[in-house]
């Protein structure tokens, strides 16, 4: 071979780690009371980070769903065909019970134990991850109507993964979608105009148009729709008890810009049967039950898409060559690097905290749900920012050669604004919070003692929270500064957690950093006494 072609200096495939070797990951899992899931979470963490499970990812992502509205006789059949790794995928998440499991185990720590295997599994592939949430998230509302939490509970929280199109009783498992918006109302579900008519038989029968309904061959859908007593909840069934389907009719699949293994679907309800869930005409409170598990899912999901990306730039920094040094050891790039690391720790500390919240206040303790309401919101609206620019910043790292699909960083990229966007965008999340401090101010108190365990040790922390307290006693076009107001909210959140439970290097480089002025507005402007030979090291994928 002419030595034009020899090939140097490039870094090796990341090939196999353990994901699971996460300090901030271990440690919350520990300090939330999961202790007893770790050598699960391991093994998950073992799989996530091998290069077959990557490949499943790719493929999956390469070979997007097709939907085949009528099968070769012209029959309707309004089915989707995934690429056969999308359903690896997904029956390993859920044989492993990161989708409705917890609910029913009855060990303290279920919910966290869940949502360290959910952060795990995530960073292969991001896309299956939607209706593995959602059915998570569907079983608090389902429980606003015994009778069908009854009959559907058990397979939700199945540790089988049962593709097709069948009666959903005749399934070892079952997969919910959630089906909300509508082309004229997006965020604004009031303005849905699906019907919902009663009949004799004691269920409904929908009519309307779904602008966005992701996994549409899921069994089941929670859906929102205007009954005679007003906007109510609804479960719809994908296929009737005597076998036959539900007219759910799939116009088209979206063309997204990312999260592309997942379908999203344009979804008609032609007449289709429907049993109301909760009260009727409250259906905003009831399906708000599966949101806000959501919302703590678009948190961990970000977390995890931070933790693929630092990986991926990291392992190429340290094995590439520049100017006579490997990359990690250029002081610059150091910075850049040390600073991601700061940014994917306080996301991961920040969403174990949460679900710790998340599995005490479902075992009724009412000072956890206070925070979990205002806490999830806060941490969804901020942490959901951060990851677009911190999956750019963590491909720049490679160069050109992060920005070519094999090096798989342009799909992190692609997929990385999503949760910002789903389950309510920037504005809408930041006005959440707002009205969530004036309806409780239950969960106020528990937001400040949160902050206040961790006040006396930092100035940067002190000064910072001094402030908030300023800005929320400001009520003056309070909702103008919504987003400045959480924005800061969620960093002293983050930085609370991180000077209670991480090395004191840590907290005091990301109070330095994110509260002190002592870093810009881009990463890689760190300040120069702080330890980045520890941050980075607490990164390093390890093998």
């Amino acid at each position: 071979m002419p030595p034009t072609h020899e090939v140097f200096n490039q870094a090796a495939p990341l090939g196999d780690h353990s994901a699971a070797e996460d300090p901030a990951l271990v440690e919350g899992l520990r300090r939330e009371g999961a202790e007893w899931a770790e050598n699960e979470v391991r093994e998950v963490g073992e799989a996530a980070g091998s290069e077959r499970v990557r490949s499943w990812g790719e493929a999956a992502n390469t070979y997007t769903p097709v939907l085949h509205t009528h099968d070769r006789y012209g029959h309707r059949i309004d089915e989707v065909e995934y690429q056969p790794a999308y359903h690896v995928l997904m029956d390993q998440a859920v044989g492993h019970g990161l989708h409705a499991a917890p609910w029913a185990d009855e060990r303290p720590g279920a919910h966290v134990a869940r949502a360290a295997k959910f952060y795990l599994w995530s960073q292969p592939e991001a896309g299956h991850g939607c209706p593995i949430s959602m059915t998570y998230a569907a079983v608090p509302a389902l429980r606003h109507s015994p009778e069908l939490a009854q009959q559907y509970e058990p397979l939700l929280s199945a540790r089988e993964y049962d593709f097709g199109l069948r009666a959903p009783e005749t399934k070892r498992g079952l997969i919910a979608g959630m089906s909300m918006t509508e082309k004229q109302g997006g965020s604004d579900v009031r303005a849905n105009t699906t019907r919902a008519v009663p009949t004799s038989e004691g269920f409904h029968r929908l009519t309307g148009h779904k602008w966005f309904t992701s996994a549409p061959m899921s069994d089941v859908f929670l859906t929102l729709a205007q009954a005679p007593e007003g906007l109510s909840c609804f479960l719809v069934p994908r296929v009737l008890p005597d076998g036959s389907r539900n007219t759910l009719h799939i116009q088209r699949l979206k063309d997204k810009l990312g999260n592309r293994s997942n379908a999203s679907a344009e979804l008609e309800y032609d007449g289709a049967v429907a049993h109301m869930v909760g009260e009727p005409g409250r259906g905003v409170r009831t399906i708000i039950e599966m949101v806000n598990c959501t919302r703590l899912d678009c948190v961990i999901g970000s977390a995890a898409g931070m933790r693929a990306s630092l990986t991926h730039a990291l392992h190429h920094a340290e094995h590439r060559q520049t100017f006579g040094k490997r990359l990690v050891e250029q002081p610059l790039m150091r910075n850049v690097l040390a600073d991601l690391a700061l940014e994917s720790e306080a996301a991961t500390a920040l969403m174990m905290r949460l679900a710790g919240a998340m599995d005490r206040s479902v075992r009724g303790d009412e000072s956890e749900a206070a925070f979990r309401r205002l806490g999830v919101a806060v941490g969804k609206f901020w942490v959901t920012k951060r990851q677009p620019a911190h999956a750019a910043e963590a491909l720049e790292c490679l160069g050109g050669n992060g920005y070519v699909e094999e090096s798989g960083m342009p799909r992190l990229f692609r997929d990385s604004p999503l949760n910002s966007i789903w389950e309510g965008s920037g504005n809408v999340a930041a006005l959440d919070v707002l009205r969530a401090m004036g309806r409780s101010p239950e969960s106020v108190e528990a937001f400040t003692a949160e902050l206040a365990a961790a006040r006396g040790v930092d100035d940067h922390y002190d000064a910072a929270v001094k402030r908030l307290e300023q800005s929320l006693g400001d009520l003056n076009e309070l909702e103008y500064r919504a987003r400045s107001v959480v924005e800061l909210m969620a960093v002293t959140l983050q930085a609370s957690v991180l000077l209670r439970y991480a090395p004191t290097p840590v907290a005091e480089a990301f109070t330095l950093s994110r509260l002190g002025g002592g870093s810009g507005r881009v990463f890689g402007t760190l300040p120069t006494d702080v330890d980045t030979e520890l941050i980075l090291d607490r990164a390093r994928p390890r093998r």
